[in-house]
């Protein structure tokens, strides 16, 4: 069952008045405090009172002194309203510069290519920024757990979100080891795979993700099979590095270890091609600093390679 909560308007209002009057014993230093005019502070005090329905001072032609209520509620207010101005001040610092806690959640397998290689420049450049980063193939629902902004492949992120450029587009290939490729041949054409051993990502939503090849322009699914299935493409890469087996990977992946000869790509003519990686976060969210000293930082560290 829904229930109806509203919170009244101005429910708040003259606290702050309040305080002054009880700090300083007095109407007119009150409002001078406040950069107001004594008429508008005694106003703003009947106001209140009339409210809460009970007299907060007892008011002379020469002093100024709480009465009981009074006294309550300033024992229980100010601590309560300080409390307020240092998550007011808090929220005004995140808002002025790069600081306070940034959460991301990023793939295994984008760690190596995009954060790992900044991280230490990025804190060095903003030790005010707390950075964490959550390593998951999983896509999360970022502002219902928590994080600031996400990093994924373009073809995965949902349209409501704003999606800000990190690489180029890049193709997903297919590669093996030369010891592989020595032991069982390379495949010519996309059919040959089925005679490969292939190693399977596992989507977070359960489904197995296809190997998709473009034949004649068109994009084909080829089924494929083999003896590892994983979650995540560090554990694929690894497997064919040591010859498992043929991993269909985003390029970058793959060239990470084709200078080494560690390696080769197959099929190169049949590799589709791909939007590229992606930093998003939610579009109704007004990007604050630190996420937007991030984003600059990992954007001209890619394009300074």
């Amino acid at each position: 069952m829904k229930h109806s909560y509203t919170i009244k308007r101005g429910a708040l209002d003259g606290f702050d008045a309040f305080l002054a009057v009880a700090r300083f014993a007095s109407f007119r230093r009150a409002a001078a405090e406040l950069g107001v005019t004594p008429s508008a502070m005694s106003q703003t005090i009947r106001a209140l009172e009339s409210r809460l329905g009970v007299a907060l001072f007892a008011r002379t032609t020469r002093s100024v002194g709480l009465t009981e209520a009074g006294q309550c509620l300033l024992e229980r207010a100010r601590p309560a309203f300080d409390e307020l101005l240092v998550a007011a001040q808090a929220a005004r610092e995140l808002g002025s510069g790069p600081v306070g806690h940034l959460r991301l959640a990023v793939p295994r397998a984008a760690l190596p290519l995009l954060v790992q290689p900044v991280l230490a420049s990025f804190c060095a450049a903003y030790p005010g920024v707390e950075l964490e980063i959550s390593a998951s193939e999983e896509l999360v629902d970022l502002a219902n757990a928590g994080f600031d902004a996400g990093i994924r492949m373009g073809q995965f992120i949902d349209a409501d979100m704003v999606a800000v450029r990190l690489t180029p587009p890049f193709r997903f290939v297919v590669a093996g080891s030369p010891a592989y490729l020595a032991r069982q041949g390379r495949p010519q054409v996309p059919e040959d795979l089925r005679q490969h051993a292939c190693l399977r990502l596992r989507r977070s939503s359960g489904a197995l993700a296809p190997w998709r090849l473009m034949v004649d322009g068109l994009a084909l699914d080829v089924d494929v099979s083999g003896p590892l299935i994983a979650n995540e493409f560090p554990t694929l890469m690894s497997a064919a590095l040591d010859g498992i087996g043929l991993v269909q990977a985003p390029a970058p992946l793959v060239d990470a270890h084709t200078p080494y000869g560690a390696l080769a790509r197959v099929l190169e003519a049949q590799a589709p091609m791909t939007p590229g990686m992606f930093l998003y976060y939610p579009g109704r969210r007004q990007v604050l600093p630190k996420l937007r000293a991030f984003i600059d930082h990992v954007r001209g560290a890619l394009a300074s390679e």
